[in-house]
Protein backbone atom coordinates (compact mmCIF):
# COMPACT_ATOMS: atom_id res chain seq x y z
CA UNK A 1 0.00 0.00 0.00
CA UNK A 2 1.28 3.46 -0.84
CA UNK A 3 0.55 6.71 0.88
CA UNK A 4 0.76 10.27 -0.28
CA UNK A 5 3.35 12.48 1.35
CA UNK A 6 6.37 11.56 3.42
CA UNK A 7 6.72 8.69 5.83
CA UNK A 8 8.53 5.47 6.65
CA UNK A 9 11.91 6.84 7.70
CA UNK A 10 15.07 5.01 6.70
CA UNK A 11 17.44 4.40 9.59
CA UNK A 12 20.60 4.32 7.46
CA UNK A 13 21.84 7.92 6.84
CA UNK A 14 23.29 6.83 3.50
CA UNK A 15 19.85 5.68 2.38
CA UNK A 16 18.34 8.99 3.45
CA UNK A 17 20.79 10.71 1.11
CA UNK A 18 19.86 8.43 -1.76
CA UNK A 19 16.84 10.04 -3.37
CA UNK A 20 16.30 13.68 -2.49
CA UNK A 21 14.13 15.84 -4.76
CA UNK A 22 16.20 18.40 -6.61
CA UNK A 23 15.65 21.89 -5.26
CA UNK A 24 14.37 24.70 -7.40
CA UNK A 25 16.64 27.66 -7.91
CA UNK A 26 20.37 27.65 -7.50
CA UNK A 27 21.99 27.79 -4.06
CA UNK A 28 24.77 30.26 -3.55
CA UNK A 29 28.40 29.33 -3.07
CA UNK A 30 28.95 27.15 -6.12
CA UNK A 31 30.33 29.32 -8.88
CA UNK A 32 30.56 28.29 -12.50
CA UNK A 33 32.87 25.37 -11.75
CA UNK A 34 30.90 24.10 -8.73
CA UNK A 35 29.44 21.07 -10.47
CA UNK A 36 32.79 19.86 -11.80
CA UNK A 37 34.45 20.48 -8.43
CA UNK A 38 31.78 18.36 -6.75
CA UNK A 39 32.25 15.53 -9.25
CA UNK A 40 36.03 15.59 -8.83
CA UNK A 41 35.76 15.50 -5.04
CA UNK A 42 33.16 12.73 -5.15
CA UNK A 43 35.26 10.53 -7.44
CA UNK A 44 38.23 10.99 -5.12
CA UNK A 45 36.30 10.20 -1.95
CA UNK A 46 34.32 7.28 -3.36
CA UNK A 47 37.62 5.74 -4.46
CA UNK A 48 39.38 6.38 -1.14
CA UNK A 49 36.55 5.68 1.32
CA UNK A 50 33.89 3.73 -0.52
CA UNK A 51 30.30 4.75 -1.12
CA UNK A 52 28.89 4.14 2.37
CA UNK A 53 31.63 6.03 4.24
CA UNK A 54 31.53 9.10 2.00
CA UNK A 55 29.27 11.91 3.21
CA UNK A 56 27.80 14.73 1.18
CA UNK A 57 29.23 17.22 3.65
CA UNK A 58 32.78 15.92 3.22
CA UNK A 59 32.41 16.07 -0.57
CA UNK A 60 31.13 19.64 -0.34
CA UNK A 61 34.01 20.62 1.93
CA UNK A 62 36.62 19.23 -0.44
CA UNK A 63 34.89 20.86 -3.41
CA UNK A 64 34.66 24.20 -1.59
CA UNK A 65 30.90 24.54 -2.07
CA UNK A 66 27.77 24.64 0.05
CA UNK A 67 26.38 21.14 0.62
CA UNK A 68 23.00 22.30 -0.72
CA UNK A 69 24.60 22.66 -4.16
CA UNK A 70 25.00 18.88 -4.31
CA UNK A 71 21.27 18.47 -3.80
CA UNK A 72 20.63 21.09 -6.47
CA UNK A 73 22.73 19.33 -9.09
CA UNK A 74 22.44 15.65 -8.16
CA UNK A 75 19.55 15.16 -5.71
CA UNK A 76 21.54 13.08 -3.21
CA UNK A 77 24.47 10.70 -2.77
CA UNK A 78 23.17 7.99 -5.08
CA UNK A 79 22.50 10.57 -7.77
CA UNK A 80 26.01 11.92 -7.26
CA UNK A 81 27.49 8.45 -7.73
CA UNK A 82 25.44 7.99 -10.89
CA UNK A 83 26.88 11.24 -12.25
CA UNK A 84 30.47 10.25 -11.45
CA UNK A 85 30.00 6.95 -13.27
CA UNK A 86 28.47 8.62 -16.34
CA UNK A 87 25.79 5.94 -16.72
CA UNK A 88 23.77 5.69 -19.93
CA UNK A 89 20.53 6.11 -17.93
CA UNK A 90 19.46 7.94 -14.77
CA UNK A 91 18.19 5.27 -12.33
CA UNK A 92 17.05 7.89 -9.82
CA UNK A 93 14.61 9.39 -12.30
CA UNK A 94 13.48 5.98 -13.55
CA UNK A 95 12.61 4.61 -10.11
CA UNK A 96 10.89 7.86 -9.10
CA UNK A 97 8.67 7.78 -12.19
CA UNK A 98 7.73 4.13 -11.60
CA UNK A 99 6.86 4.66 -7.93
CA UNK A 100 4.81 7.74 -8.78
CA UNK A 101 2.38 5.51 -10.68
CA UNK A 102 0.85 4.18 -7.46
CA UNK A 103 0.54 0.80 -5.77
CA UNK A 104 -1.54 -1.04 -8.36
CA UNK A 105 0.78 -3.10 -10.53
CA UNK A 106 3.89 -1.52 -9.01
CA UNK A 107 5.67 -4.87 -8.69
CA UNK A 108 5.32 -5.60 -12.40
CA UNK A 109 6.27 -2.03 -13.33
CA UNK A 110 9.42 -2.10 -11.21
CA UNK A 111 10.64 -5.36 -12.72
CA UNK A 112 9.68 -4.44 -16.29
CA UNK A 113 11.23 -0.97 -16.15
CA UNK A 114 14.38 -2.32 -14.54
CA UNK A 115 14.88 -4.91 -17.28
CA UNK A 116 13.92 -2.59 -20.12
CA UNK A 117 16.40 -0.05 -18.79
CA UNK A 118 19.39 -2.33 -18.26
CA UNK A 119 19.02 -5.14 -20.80
CA UNK A 120 20.53 -2.93 -23.53
CA UNK A 121 23.44 -2.08 -21.19
CA UNK A 122 24.31 -5.50 -19.76
CA UNK A 123 28.06 -5.09 -20.06
CA UNK A 124 27.99 -1.68 -18.39
CA UNK A 125 25.89 -3.00 -15.52
CA UNK A 126 28.13 -6.03 -15.05
CA UNK A 127 31.27 -3.90 -15.03
CA UNK A 128 29.78 -1.55 -12.43
CA UNK A 129 28.81 -4.34 -10.08
CA UNK A 130 32.20 -6.01 -10.43
CA UNK A 131 33.97 -2.74 -9.61
CA UNK A 132 34.72 -2.17 -5.94
CA UNK A 133 35.75 1.36 -5.08
CA UNK A 134 35.74 0.66 -1.36
CA UNK A 135 38.56 -0.48 0.89
CA UNK A 136 39.05 -3.72 2.80
CA UNK A 137 37.83 -7.26 2.11
CA UNK A 138 34.23 -6.49 3.10
CA UNK A 139 33.89 -3.30 1.07
CA UNK A 140 30.66 -3.15 -0.91
CA UNK A 141 30.41 -2.40 -4.60
CA UNK A 142 29.40 1.27 -4.79
CA UNK A 143 27.02 0.51 -7.64
CA UNK A 144 25.29 -2.13 -5.53
CA UNK A 145 25.08 0.23 -2.56
CA UNK A 146 23.67 2.98 -4.77
CA UNK A 147 21.12 0.64 -6.34
CA UNK A 148 19.94 -0.44 -2.91
CA UNK A 149 19.75 3.12 -1.62
CA UNK A 150 17.87 4.39 -4.68
CA UNK A 151 15.16 1.74 -4.36
CA UNK A 152 14.93 1.91 -0.56
CA UNK A 153 14.92 5.70 -0.55
CA UNK A 154 12.16 5.97 -3.16
CA UNK A 155 9.92 3.27 -1.69
CA UNK A 156 10.35 4.36 1.92
CA UNK A 157 8.88 7.74 1.03
CA UNK A 158 5.58 6.24 -0.11
CA UNK A 159 5.08 2.81 1.47
CA UNK A 160 2.81 2.49 4.46
CA UNK A 161 1.93 -0.33 6.79
CA UNK A 162 4.24 -2.45 8.94
CA UNK A 163 8.02 -2.75 8.57
CA UNK A 164 8.38 -0.19 5.79
CA UNK A 165 12.18 -0.15 5.81
CA UNK A 166 12.43 -3.93 5.82
CA UNK A 167 9.98 -4.32 2.95
CA UNK A 168 11.71 -1.64 0.88
CA UNK A 169 15.08 -3.28 1.51
CA UNK A 170 13.72 -6.68 0.47
CA UNK A 171 12.43 -5.17 -2.78
CA UNK A 172 15.90 -3.74 -3.41
CA UNK A 173 17.48 -7.11 -2.59
CA UNK A 174 15.15 -8.85 -5.03
CA UNK A 175 16.05 -6.45 -7.83
CA UNK A 176 19.78 -6.66 -7.09
CA UNK A 177 19.59 -10.46 -7.01
CA UNK A 178 17.81 -10.51 -10.36
CA UNK A 179 20.42 -8.18 -11.83
CA UNK A 180 23.25 -10.32 -10.49
CA UNK A 181 22.05 -13.55 -12.08
CA UNK A 182 20.92 -11.90 -15.35
CA UNK A 183 23.80 -9.50 -16.02
CA UNK A 184 26.77 -10.54 -13.87
CA UNK A 185 26.62 -14.33 -13.37
CA UNK A 186 24.53 -14.66 -16.56
CA UNK A 187 22.95 -17.92 -15.52
CA UNK A 188 21.49 -19.86 -18.45
CA UNK A 189 17.73 -19.62 -18.59
CA UNK A 190 17.71 -16.34 -16.68
CA UNK A 191 20.06 -14.17 -18.69
CA UNK A 192 18.16 -14.84 -21.92
CA UNK A 193 14.62 -15.11 -20.52
CA UNK A 194 12.08 -12.80 -22.19
CA UNK A 195 11.34 -9.71 -20.13
CA UNK A 196 7.64 -10.46 -19.80
CA UNK A 197 8.37 -13.98 -18.57
CA UNK A 198 10.55 -12.56 -15.80
CA UNK A 199 7.92 -9.93 -14.97
CA UNK A 200 5.25 -12.62 -14.68
CA UNK A 201 7.34 -14.65 -12.23
CA UNK A 202 9.10 -11.95 -10.18
CA UNK A 203 6.53 -9.15 -10.28
CA UNK A 204 4.09 -10.80 -7.82
CA UNK A 205 6.90 -11.27 -5.28
CA UNK A 206 7.77 -7.59 -5.45
CA UNK A 207 4.08 -6.64 -5.33
CA UNK A 208 3.57 -8.66 -2.14
CA UNK A 209 6.34 -6.64 -0.48
CA UNK A 210 5.09 -3.30 -1.78
CA UNK A 211 1.46 -3.87 -0.84
CA UNK A 212 1.16 -6.90 1.47
CA UNK A 213 -2.62 -6.57 1.82
CA UNK A 214 -3.14 -7.12 -1.90
CA UNK A 215 0.13 -8.80 -2.94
Amino acid sequence: MLRRGRGGRVADPAAQDAVTPRRRGRPTGGGGDGREAILAAARSQFAARGFAATSLRSVATEAGVNVSLIGHYFGGKAGLLVATLELPVDPVERIASVVAGGADGLGDRLVRTFLQTWDPHRDTFSALFRTNLGTGPDAESPAMAAARDIVVGALSEVLEGPEVELRATLVASTMIGLATVRYVARLPGVTDAPIESVVELVGPTVQALVDPRRG
